[in-house]
């Protein structure tokens, strides 16, 4: 009885948008595989979103609310974080963050912000190089996930900032509804992919070097239409069908008329109604067993415009040679009990030591996946 009163507690403390403690969360009611275990890492993390890893093991943590970036670093070695910093405060929106080089790069919708040698400089973070300032202002959408592509290039998204618009007529803006790239020095900013509503999570395949991304469904079509999508770009320019076609084959009611859903490329996986798919990585590490090697995690923030709940959990992907998905299955469930969500995963990302990070943005808290045997 305690323990289910103690289940609750937590789950009333993070519903009313506060952080929840490690010891009160009820981590018991999370599902993976055999053999995995799951702790918290950090908590007191309050609005997490995107997170990244540095060289020395320092996990860096973008938010949206709080308007922070923070470096968390566990020092001892017994993976739970000790020590928080605070590399920026009182940003716009800096919700993705990156890792490169010893520098650490911010996304803050109209800007992207790079913080060098970073993990020397915690105590006392420099002031940031401004790579450009010059992006769409939207924040509707405008929330930065930054992935490094194999050509030494920074990409990143702008969503399309409106629920099912067409941007670039009503917003007179080609840049919106597009995944973009740059020179990490800033320069030679050009669109790469266009046709995206709102993606917040891009993974480049450890193997044939494409890029993966999730993209969230339009809304006010119903509980069950349409889909959100994981979608796979073969080659620049391709056109993945927003505001025309959603889940690839859904017509927008007020856009698709007298369109092709043929000439637009289709997702490789529909991730399901309205859950919100966010952060994704594919697991390059050697602690989990020798199958899950370049298998594709994905977070599942969960629905919020749904009648009945879905999402809430981590879903991993495994793809057969030619790039396509073989399997689409749950790894980590749990985060919804009884209709009421108690945590709501944001990004996932691979730990220097092989573990998986998941950021909770609703626990503000982020924990970590093991594979224990």
């Amino acid at each position: 009885m305690k323990k289910l009163l103690t289940t609750f507690v937590a789950a009333a403390c993070v519903l009313s948008g506060l952080t929840a403690s490690a010891a009160d969360l009820p981590l018991d009611k999370i599902q993976l595989p055999d053999g995995f275990s799951i702790s918290v890492y950090a908590d007191n993390v309050p609005g997490t979103r995107t997170i990244a890893v540095g060289a020395k093991g320092t996990l860096f943590v973008g938010s949206r609310g709080p308007r922070t970036v923070r470096a968390l670093v566990d020092t001892d070695g017994d993976n739970v974080v000790d020590k928080t910093y605070v590399v920026a405060e009182n940003l716009r929106m800096p919700n993705g963050v990156a890792f490169r080089d010893g520098s650490l790069y911010v996304g803050d919708v109209n800007r992207i912000l790079r913080y060098d040698d970073i993990e020397s400089k915690l105590d006392a973070p420099p002031e940031p190089v401004v790579l450009t300032d010059a992006l769409p202002q939207e924040e509707a959408h405008g929330s930065k996930y930054l992935s490094f592509g194999p050509d030494n290039k920074l990409y990143f998204a702008a969503g399309a900032p409106c629920d099912h618009c067409d941007p670039t007529v009503d917003y007179e803006d080609e840049r919106l509804g597009t995944i973009m790239s740059m020179n990490l020095d800033g320069s030679d900013i050009t669109s790469y992919v266009s046709g995206v509503r709102n993606t917040v999570g891009l993974a480049w395949h450890p193997v044939n070097k494409t890029l993966y991304f999730t993209d969230n469904g339009r809304d006010n079509l119903g509980d069950d239409v349409p889909d959100c999508e994981l979608n796979r770009v073969t080659e620049a320019g391709q056109h993945f069908g927003n505001p025309y076609f959603h889940a690839g084959d859904v017509p927008d009611p007020e856009h698709g008329k007298d369109k092709n859903p043929d000439d637009y490329t289709k997702p490789v996986q529909k991730l399901g109604p309205h859950v919100t798919p966010l952060g994704l990585t594919f697991y390059t590490g050697d602690q989990f067993p020798v199958e899950y090697k370049n298998r594709l995690f994905i977070a599942l923030k969960g629905s919020s415009n749904r009648t009945i709940k879905i999402g809430y959990s981590i879903k991993q992907i495994t793809l057969d040679k030619t790039g396509n998905v073989a399997k689409y299955e749950d790894f980590a469930t749990g985060w919804l009990y009884r209709d009421e969500a108690w945590g709501r995963p944001v990004d996932v990302q691979v730990a220097n030591d092989g573990a998986l990070l998941v950021s909770d943005e609703q626990a503000g808290v982020i924990y970590r996946i093991a594979y224990t045997g």
